[in-house]
């Protein structure tokens, strides 16, 4: 009888330790992975990268003045609305993972203060 209660104890605090576990450092990296790949697909919309790259080329090889300061001007805006874009989400991705860090905690204290 005494093994079976020291059992239970110990799969009790395993599975406790597990679901941390599982919360914290499986779910952050799955929520940073999936944060990349929303990246990635943006960036094939907005080409931030290509954008830059080629920032003071001119726009669909129009070699003129003209050509050159509205290429300038078209990728200036793009690079600016993709910036917004990203930072948009990163805050609400930090929104979001802060408030998934704090779900179990804030139950932790809830059921504690409850009682």
């Amino acid at each position: 009888m005494n093994s079976a209660l020291v059992y239970l104890v110990y799969r009790f605090f395993y599975r406790l330790g597990d679901f941390f576990h599982h919360w914290y450092a499986d779910a952050s990296r799955v929520i940073l992975h999936r944060y990349v790949l929303l990246l990635e697909q943006l960036d094939r919309t907005f080409a931030l990268r290509v954008t830059l790259k080629y920032f003071f080329q001119p726009l669909y090889k129009d070699y003129t003045v003209v050509g050159r300061i509205l290429g300038i001007i078209f990728r200036s805006g793009r690079v600016l609305i993709g910036l917004a874009v990203y930072a948009v989400l990163t805050a609400i991705l930090i929104v979001i993972y802060l408030v998934w860090l704090l779900v179990p905690l804030a139950i932790l204290f809830y059921v504690a203060y409850a009682y």
